[in-house]
């Protein structure tokens, strides 16, 4: 499996105050997930899924990105993508779509960072960073008794929007 992990994009302030589960994407933040949405396209990924955290910030740049993409299935929400979500639970849901599909996960820090590092290295013990629109590939991904998988690239949004 092919599985791309996606931060969301730049959030502003929730209209109500301090509810951090409905800050919605600046327009900054926007741009920069069209930008990841268009490299992605270019490239001709194509997703068999795309799952994205309940929070407002991480919907928005998944639904950004299956419209930018084409893709023909809207985002299906996953619980776990939200902060502090579970990562065995999230390896297995990702590992259900089967060793040849593309998968793209959105979410957070510092959950994808830890997803990343607990796949590539199996003790958890790789420092990674991935930035607000950052995107990352890990190859060969799958759940058997543990995570696994092969980081072929981490990219920072400002690069995605010089290779688009």
């Amino acid at each position: 499996m092919d599985l791309y992990l996606l931060r969301h994009g730049k959030a502003g302030q929730s209209p109500g105050g301090f509810d951090d589960n409905t800050r919605p994407l600046t327009a900054e933040g926007k741009k920069e997930i069209r930008n990841a949405g268009r490299f992605l396209k270019k490239r001709k990924i194509r997703f068999d899924g795309i799952a994205t955290s309940p929070l407002l910030r991480a919907r928005e740049t998944a639904e950004i990105v299956a419209k930018v993409t084409g893709a023909k299935e809207d985002p299906a929400i996953w619980d776990e993508l939200a902060p502090n979500g579970d990562p065995d639970t999230l390896c297995y849901q990702a590992s259900q779509y089967g060793d040849d599909a593309v998968l793209l996960l959105v979410g957070h820090e510092p959950s994808l960072a830890g997803l990343i590092s607990r796949v590539i290295a199996r003790e958890g013990s790789a420092s990674v960073a991935l930035g607000k629109g950052g995107l990352a590939k890990i190859r060969h991904f799958s759940f058997e008794h543990s995570p696994s998988g092969e980081l072929q690239w981490l990219l920072t949004s400002g690069l995605l929007s010089e290779m688009e």
